[in-house]
């Protein structure tokens, strides 16, 4: 028996290392040739040519690949950080707008998770029910409406047609929620007894408890917000109000060497979000309820 565990094991394991391998390939890919000259990368990637000079050398036709480069180059991320200013300013333009994206659904679904999921009071449930229904929704379906409302209220082509819908977001809400039921209610009860109101309550109790799932709400946040496409594109006219997402496909077209680099940094804050939230990230995750 103990021998057939093992074996199982063993599997699992060689099972998830190369599943595990499959999903860091592509980020390994992209690191790699950002450090190849844009003339390395061209060879590499000149499927069409490549394959028709060995087709009239009379040879077989291959495609030349490489993971590693031949010499190492920092001349893609001189090219976006230096000579392509408009990289820093999309990426500025992100930074801004999941800044506050992600500051405002944070204290909007604090405060609302708090009512729903520790204060009593009449339709509580059927009004957090309707409340949810907009997360299921499908993205498309909520769009139209979105921009009918920023264009009535004049925000179409700002920074507020993106922020405002995003800060009202009913994932927070939900995710937060979970998180406040678990809490068990003999606090809230002896600083009721204590004399200390709502806002007191929230602020002394809740909060500081509920640490864990902020830090996971701010990273599937960040990963959202970060990575968006469809808003900006339909919100957003001028090109230097865009964030860094949509860009990346443009600079990818024009050299593709500088798209590696481009697509290299743009990754950074993620990942360094998520190493430094990892601990209560988890956490979060698994008391708030959350399967993936």
């Amino acid at each position: 028996m103990n021998r057939r565990s093992s074996i199982v094991k063993t599997i699992i394991t060689m099972l998830l290392s190369l599943l595990a391998i499959l999903m860091l390939a592509p980020i390994v890919i992209s690191f790699t040739n950002s450090l190849m000259s844009e003339q390395e990368i061209g060879s590499n990637y000149d499927l069409i040519g490549q394959m028709a000079v060995d087709a009239a050398s009379g040879k077989d036709a291959f495609v030349n690949m490489k993971i590693i480069p031949d010499w190492v180059s920092f001349e893609q991320y001189a090219k976006v950080l230096i000579a392509t200013p408009t990289y820093l300013r999309l990426f500025w333009n992100s930074v801004y707008l999941v800044t506050f994206i992600i500051g405002g659904q944070v204290i909007v679904a604090a405060l609302a998770a708090y009512a729903f999921g520790k204060l009593r009071f009449r339709g509580r449930d059927k009004l957090f029910f309707i409340y949810l229904m907009t997360m299921l929704m499908p993205f498309q379906v909520t769009l139209v409406p979105n921009y009918i409302i920023a264009d009535k209220f004049q925000l179409l082509n700002s920074a507020g047609a993106i922020i405002l819908p995003g800060i009202f977001g009913a994932f927070g809400v939900f995710m937060l929620r979970q998180f406040i039921k678990t809490l068990p209610n003999d606090y809230i009860e002896a600083a009721t007894i204590d004399g200390l109101g709502h806002w007191s309550i929230f602020l002394r109790i809740i909060v500081p408890l509920v640490k864990p799932g902020f830090a996971a709400l701010i990273v599937l946040l960040f990963v959202d917000y970060w990575n968006m496409v469809e808003q900006p594109l339909i919100f957003l006219d001028d090109d230097y109000k865009q964030p860094l997402s949509v860009y990346l496909s443009v600079i990818q077209e024009e050299a593709m060497g500088v798209g590696f680099a481009a697509s290299v940094l743009y990754m950074i804050p993620m990942v360094l979000l998520f190493l430094y939230a990892e601990t209560h990230f988890v956490q979060g995750v698994q008391m708030s309820g959350i399967k993936g």
